[in-house]
């Protein structure tokens, strides 16, 4: 699976879209500003480092947060059809928690996260196009990704903040507190959070299926992005980026396989 061009661009002009629509000032404009400090780094980044994970490719962050938006909108219509209590979040947080789940992924201020494999032999046998980058210091996805936000001043909710920290529902250990409790005062108060794992979820097993399942059949991998309206009848202003200008080494490695 590859991205042209032309997609990385229309997904890149997609996601600020959906910040523009659904994300209320005066974070909407911090937001933004944030993204685009950083959009040359977050085009172009990978979603995950190794081949056996999902959107493990070039630009395949931005991707993935799209899909799992999408998700997000879909699952929503079905939570609000069987009676969930709509009184407990707000679209915005859904949005809001869903463009954010996995930005601690970008790394920190001075440094990527994900960086390009230099051991061949960890990229044949182990399919691990990408390394972690040992110039961070270590800390969870949702850990950095909580406080990106915080060090440039983007305010979040209380929702926002569990939904992004218990993304990864109980295939982290670290959220078992929350989601395994047998008491009914200390389960979570609303259904955001398992909503925003859902979309997750969703979105990693398609762009899995994506990749692997017509290798299974010994077929040709296909190319499926996310396609949907931000909304109707309603143009969000967007910022094209010039993706020829690439200063970051390994970015321009990364570009070069595109």
């Amino acid at each position: 699976m590859k991205l042209t061009a032309e997609q990385i661009q229309d997904n890149w002009n997609k996601f600020l879209s959906i910040i523009d629509v659904h994300i209320s000032e005066p974070r909407r404009s911090n937001l933004k500003a944030f993204y685009e400090q950083y959009a040359e780094r977050i085009m172009l980044m990978p979603a995950s480092h190794k081949k056996e994970y999902h959107n493990a490719l070039p630009c395949g962050y931005v991707d993935h947060v799209l899909r799992v938006v999408l998700c997000a909108f879909k699952l929503n219509e079905v939570w609000v059809d069987m009676g969930v209590d709509t009184s407990t979040y707000t679209f915005e947080e859904l949005v809001f928690a869903t463009l954010n789940h996995d930005l601690g992924k970008i790394g920190d201020e001075q440094n990527e996260s994900y960086i390009p494999q230099t051991d061949q032999w960890r990229k044949e046998k182990l399919g691990e196009d990408y390394k972690f980058n040992d110039r961070l210091a270590y800390t969870s996805v949702p850990d950095r990704s909580l406080f990106l936000l915080n060090q440039h001043g983007i305010q979040y909710t209380q929702n926002e903040m569990l939904a992004i920290k218990l993304h990864d529902g109980l295939y982290d250990d670290a959220n078992k507190s929350y989601l395994m409790s047998w008491s009914p005062e200390t389960k979570p108060r609303t259904a955001l959070v398992y909503i925003v794992h859902q979309a997750d979820l969703m979105a990693s097993r398609i762009e899995f299926e994506q990749v692997w399942m017509p290798k299974f059949k010994g077929e040709v991998t296909y190319s499926n992005s996310p396609n949907f309206t931000i909304e109707k009848n309603k143009k969000a202003p967007v910022k094209t980026k010039a993706l020829s200008n690439i200063k970051s080494e390994g970015l321009k490695s990364l570009l070069d396989n595109i």
